[in-house]
């Protein structure tokens, strides 16, 4: 295994083996992109279908690449009885970007392969922009709180965008990431924002209300994951060096309250307290369960 090579020789070995991956299943996607373009209807439909298979396939080799030459240990529940036909919103606790890896390692093929919000200026990002577009990847302008108080019908251009993004994944299987905190946690954001969790940032409940919303009651379910570095959070070159020894995942299932499906969060204050009062909750129940998987020294250091 690389981890026991000296850490920067394994993490040189790791990124070159990610992006030779990378650039492999680039050519199937890339085929299927042209495929898109040049069709409609069914034609296309069964484009994205097909480049969403190889998606998965890529993840699926990261993984196997990982698992074989890092040894990291999994510590994984609650992804069995998912369904990958089902149509799930997953949200998530965000520290660093090797999230988006154990993400692909805890669903695999036991769910559809998950998208998520990006920025519309990641578009233009070489050989991934084209195949987040392909995907039918959502991509939003993400207004400032400032410019929405500014100008309050930015709010509901946010809304008209996720649900159009939401529209075309009507009658397919899909996952749909949120990363509720909006940004990855650092020690010092913690500060700056005075939360009042522990191990987590606040939440910011309006995208999950948004998505839940677009994609409405055929949703399967909301899909509540806990990410867990016992030793610490740590970046990707890092965890290519073999620095990312164990990682502790728990999903669960999250009723969802009817009325949320209908309620008018931009105009309505007592329905928009009432979400974010449901969301405050899920968060508290995650704190404590990240608490109960650390060390006591490292909680302390979080307080």
């Amino acid at each position: 295994m690389l981890r026991f090579l000296p850490s920067p020789l394994s993490a040189t070995i790791m990124f070159l083996l990610f992006v030779f991956n990378l650039l492999l299943w680039a050519i199937p996607v890339y085929t299927m992109i042209l495929v898109k373009l040049v069709t409609w209807g069914s034609w296309s439909r069964w484009a994205t279908r097909t480049m969403a298979g190889f998606a998965q396939g890529w993840a699926a080799s990261n993984v196997w690449l990982g698992d074989h030459l890092l040894g990291t240990e999994w510590d994984i529940e609650g992804v069995s009885r998912l369904d990958l036909k089902g149509q799930y919103l997953v949200t998530a606790n965000h520290q660093t970007w090797n999230d988006i890896y154990v993400l692909m390692k805890a669903f695999g093929r036991n769910a559809p392969f998950f998208k998520f919000f990006l920025k519309q200026q990641l578009i233009w990002v070489p050989v991934l922009g084209p195949v987040w577009w392909a995907l039918d990847y959502p991509f939003m302008k993400r207004h400032s709180r400032e410019a929405i108080k500014a100008n309050p019908a930015l709010a509901s251009q946010d809304f008209e965008a996720t649900r159009r993004a939401c529209d075309r994944y009507q009658g397919q299987p899909v996952m749909i990431l949120n990363f509720l905190e909006g940004t990855r946690f650092t020690a010092e954001k913690h500060s700056r924002q005075g939360s009042s969790y522990r191990h987590l940032l606040r939440p910011k409940a309006g995208g999950l209300i948004f998505a839940l919303q677009a994609m409405g009651e055929k949703l399967s379910s909301i899909l509540d994951v806990t990410i867990v570095y016992p030793d610490g959070a740590c970046g990707f070159m890092a965890f290519f060096g073999g620095k990312m020894r164990k990682v502790i995942v728990r999903v669960r299932e999250i009723p969802v309250p009817k009325d949320f499906y209908d309620g008018d969060y931009a105009g309505d204050a007592a329905f928009r307290q009432r979400v974010h009062g449901w969301v405050s909750e899920i968060w508290a129940e995650k704190d404590q369960l990240i608490d109960s998987f650390l060390p006591s020294s490292t909680s302390e250091r979080a307080v």
